[in-house]
């Protein structure tokens, strides 16, 4: 009997232990990153990323075809005017400047011989003409194929820096075909691009504050030197060149500067959001708003332009109200966060 109850109390036990708890589901708050919306003063002006580039840029090519034996400069070299850049195999060139000059020397002396039968009367006027006229074609042809010797030797037409090169030893190139491309010591200036929605408001003579990305960040002064007037038909933005007044000292073809234009005086004020808070609903724009209770809704909001400094709010959206600026594809109507930082756009 005892043994019975043992068994009774061990199956007990073990269907106890068979058991589950149910547990009720818990919904986690998702953490996101907001901000507070706050009024871009008028005074921040629009900025633009580019490049330290020299004013002025000359793609360099032979004058003739043929193969590249020698390009001894690499991207990045100062270079002297006169300095040698690139060399083509002069073996074809001598060759046809040594037949030139066989046939110049051929024509002259027959041209000699006929004016000399000219002038005791056994040839006329005409076929004398016809000699002369062959060795100023002869002498004309000789000096041809002499330049298109010296042509094989490609040099520097000023100071510069070799901003790239564009041909490699053993390539066959041919007359006029780009080898290398050389910055002109001297004057630099800012390559930028402008979108279309800030071309209106741009003009030719337009001062910018340019400040280097690099090192303690100088600050220099410019003025928009040249603004194309037609756009890339990819990217839709239009190149856009500023010259700088002030150059600092250090400043090197290549670097990253950031441009800035002094906004037009609107009097009015504009709200700036990054570009990561907006959400895209079937082809338009919103953002997620987030209530006193922590929970999101999403509103359409119109934006005027895009800038590097981020999404200029025209309508829908109200300067102290938070919003969501990451994950916003993450997120669901009614939905609560935890909120991880508070930041206001100055």
């Amino acid at each position: 009997m005892k043994l019975t109850f043992l068994f009774i109390a061990i199956a007990a036990s073990l269907s106890a232990c068979g058991k589950k708890e149910t547990v009720a589901p818990v919904n986690p708050v998702r953490p996101a990153l907001t901000q507070i919306v706050g009024v871009q003063a008028e005074e921040g002006g629009v900025f633009y990323s580019g490049e330290i580039r020299a004013r002025n840029e000359l793609t360099v090519s032979f004058r003739t075809g043929g193969k590249l034996i020698a390009r001894p400069v690499e991207a990045g070299m100062r270079v002297k005017s006169g300095q040698v850049l690139a060399r083509l195999d002069p073996l074809d060139a001598e060759f046809q400047a040594g037949a030139a000059r066989a046939q110049y020397t051929l024509t002259e002396s027959e041209a000699l011989r006929y004016r000399e039968l000219h002038r005791k009367g056994f040839v006329s006027q005409s076929v004398l003409d016809a000699k002369e006229a062959a060795l100023q074609a002869a002498s004309a042809q000789a000096g041809l194929t002499h330049n298109q010797s010296d042509y094989t030797v490609l040099r520097a037409a000023h100071d510069g820096v070799v901003a790239a090169t564009l041909a490699e030893a053993g390539q066959v190139v041919s007359a006029g075909q780009p080898v290398l491309r050389l910055a002109q010591s001297g004057e630099t200036e800012v390559s930028i691009e402008i979108p279309e929605a800030d071309y209106a408001a741009r003009h030719v003579g337009d001062k910018a504050d340019i400040v280097l990305l690099t090192g303690a960040g100088a600050h220099m002064s410019g003025r928009l030197r040249e603004l194309s007037p037609s756009a890339d038909p990819v990217s839709r933005t239009y190149a856009a060149r500023v010259s700088i007044v002030s150059a600092a000292n250090h400043i090197a073809l290549g670097m990253t500067a950031r441009v800035r234009f002094e906004a037009a005086k609107t009097g009015a004020a504009e709200l700036l959001i990054p570009v990561s808070a907006v959400y895209q609903q079937g082809g338009h724009p919103a953002v997620w708003i987030v209530s006193a209770d922590h929970t999101v809704s999403l509103r359409p909001v119109e934006i005027s332009a895009y800038r590097d400094s981020g999404a200029v709010i025209a309508s829908g959206l109200a300067a102290g109200e938070r919003i969501v600026t990451a994950g916003v594809h993450r997120l669901s109507a009614g939905e609560k966060i935890q909120l991880i930082a508070q930041v206001s756009v100055p």
